[in-house]
């Protein structure tokens, strides 16, 4: 973990939300799934708030949505991380799926381009707008789940920590590992303290316990959530 300062370069809007593009330090760049906090000295931002990145640039990275509202271009950032646990995409995998099941795919999409390079065959999920993806990228509608399960090596899901057990009625009780294949699922939830306070309230309850989001994820493995 590191700290440092970045500074706000440019906002875009990605499917009605505003991302961000940061300057930072290449230390501070979060890998998919992992997450910055980034703090602002404007007084309508007094929290330091989690970044996750869409993809890296040559000066740093571009932060999924949303961000702040005061941000501004030109705004200065106090940075710690990367934090938590990210996702591993296998070497061998050349079938990925991506599945944003709140229909968010921005924290997924820092996989696209790791997977592409490793010649992978990629396909995302979704029934709203992407955005711009990449050309080699295959969109499909939500209701091909099943068949693109059967057909992955790999999944990638991000899923709200409420909707954990819509996802698990909607798999039907997959066991990915019995069938030799990778799944994982990061989990959105609140996490302020960055894995510092221990306060708890990024918990998410598992059949087998309870872990913090903010150091034990917010990426877990298949087993993990649904064991």
């Amino acid at each position: 973990m590191h700290a440092g300062h970045g500074q706000v370069i440019e906002l875009s809007s990605e499917g009605g939300n505003t991302q961000a593009r940061i300057a930072c330090p290449a230390n501070l760049i979060p890998a998919p799934g992992q997450y910055l906090l980034a703090g602002s000295a404007s007084p309508l931002d007094p929290l330091p708030v989690p970044l996750f990145s869409t993809e890296s640039t040559p000066f740093g990275f571009t932060a999924a949505p949303p961000v702040p509202s005061a941000w501004m271009p030109g705004t200065n950032l106090s940075l710690r991380g990367p934090l938590g646990r990210g996702f591993t995409l296998p070497h061998t995998a050349r079938k990925v799926a991506l599945i944003p099941f709140d229909d968010d795919a921005s924290r997924l999409r820092g996989l696209m381009v790791p997977s592409l390079n490793q010649g992978a065959a990629v396909v995302l999920l979704g029934d709203s707008d992407m955005g711009n993806l990449p050309d080699a990228v295959e969109v499909q509608p939500f209701t091909a789940l099943e068949e693109v399960l059967a057909w992955a090596e790999y999944a990638a899901f991000d899923v709200l920590r409420e909707s954990l057990p819509g996802l698990s009625k909607r798999l039907g009780g997959s066991n990915w590992a019995a069938a030799g294949k990778e799944a994982q699922v990061l989990v959105q939830t609140p996490i302020p303290c960055g894995g510092i306070g221990e306060c708890a309230v990024c918990a998410v309850t598992f059949k087998s316990g309870w872990k913090l989001a903010c150091k034990e994820g917010p990426v877990f493995d298949w087993e993990e959530v649904f064991a």
